[in-house]
């Protein structure tokens, strides 16, 4: 290509699409610097949110429209930054975190817990410091999902609490601090004291997101939520079944109109493949996930498989994504929680745990 300049280029990233945001990489203002040195292009991307497992991918994108072009040398970086997106207002934020994400389901049982901690691991397997928040207080499940069920907190020369560490992400449930077949009979006023105290008596340490895993339902864990703890977006799990998805719009509702944004949907237990002779049965159905998506005008985030190694990988305490990063499954998560902060990345930024500084 003959005539290499700044405006060329661009022109021509102008033409490679984000697959996350679904935005080409100039109008997203991904593109922060582009120089020419003889024959050679150099390009440095910044993502708005972690993608290492993605990187290569999109160098191989972006060499391609070049080459296209007549470029037969280019030089592309990539790294990425997580900002600090807004929250619904009159909500302060939390120190320590930048952004929090519920992850939620209108009933129990369609596995958003396994997706909830999956979705934890892989943001962290993309590179940003994750932590993950067990609001259940009726039935923790993150402690032995994650492995550190007979683990207990720290304490903190302050007297706060230190989440526990597992498989590199920071972790706090009330699973911790009573024993695993404990009831909790407690009435709401005590849950929603107790939901406060595990999230703010925390000393949670440089978290880009906190994923938290919330109860089934619209009560009172997610009244105390939307009214208390500075939300920047919710993913709704749900099953293909219409009764699942009768219980899921209810949540997606919910969290509209306390204007939290919906991120998008995960279908989980969307098709199951026979181990011994390789059959596919959509047991629960088929796209009823991505109907209510896009009846609702929101993201399908993706489908996961009804598959016997993702229930015992987490009954094992060894999550898909921790035990096997580059399974099938693992990959399917991965894509996930990538579409999870891609779409988190379109909101407007704020400025989050950290204080406004007026100089007079």
């Amino acid at each position: 290509m003959t005539n290499l300049t700044e405006d060329s280029i661009q022109k021509i990233l102008s033409t490679v699409i984000d697959v996350h945001t679904g935005l080409d990489l100039v109008s997203s203002d991904n593109v922060k610097n582009i120089s020419i040195d003889d024959e050679i292009v150099n390009v440095e991307l910044l993502l708005k949110y972690p993608a290492i497992n993605y990187h290569e991918d999109l160098k191989g994108s972006v060499e391609e429209a070049l080459s296209k072009e007549g470029v037969n040398y280019s030089n592309i970086s990539i790294k990425s930054k997580i900002a600090t997106y807004a929250v619904q207002g009159g909500v302060p934020a939390l120190p320590g975190v930048k952004n929090i994400i519920a992850v939620a389901s209108g009933k129990g049982g369609v596995g958003k817990s396994t997706t909830a901690v999956n979705i934890a691991l892989s943001l962290q397997s993309e590179g940003a410091t994750v932590a993950l928040l067990d609001a259940d207080i009726y039935g923790p499940s993150q402690p032995r999902m994650l492995g550190v069920k007979d683990l207990r907190p720290e304490e903190s020369k302050d007297g706060n609490m230190k989440p526990v560490i597992a498989h590199g992400i920071q972790a706090m449930s009330i699973g911790f601090l009573v024993e695993e077949a404990a009831p909790m009979v407690w009435r709401g006023p005590m849950v929603t004291q107790a939901l406060e105290q595990l999230l703010k008596n925390t000393e949670w340490q440089d978290v880009d997101y906190m994923i938290v895993d919330l109860p089934p339902g619209t009560g009172d864990t997610q009244l105390t939520l939307s009214q208390k703890i500075p939300v920047s977006g919710a993913v709704i799990v749900t099953t293909p079944q219409d009764i699942a998805l009768i219980d899921a719009q209810k949540g997606l509702a919910m969290f509209e109109k306390v204007n939290i944004p919906i991120l998008g949907i995960v279908e989980n237990m969307s098709i199951h493949i026979c181990s011994n002779c390789n059959h596919a049965e959509e047991i629960f159905g088929h796209g009823g996930g991505e109907r209510m998506a896009a009846t609702s005008n929101t993201k399908f985030l993706g489908a996961l498989p009804l598959k016997l190694e993702i229930r015992t990988d987490v009954d094992e305490g060894t999550p898909s994504v921790a035990k096997d990063p580059e399974s099938k499954v693992s990959m399917m998560y991965q894509e996930i929680a990538r579409k999870v902060a891609a779409t988190l990345s379109l909101q407007s930024e704020t400025i989050g745990a950290f204080p406004n500084i007026t100089i007079e």
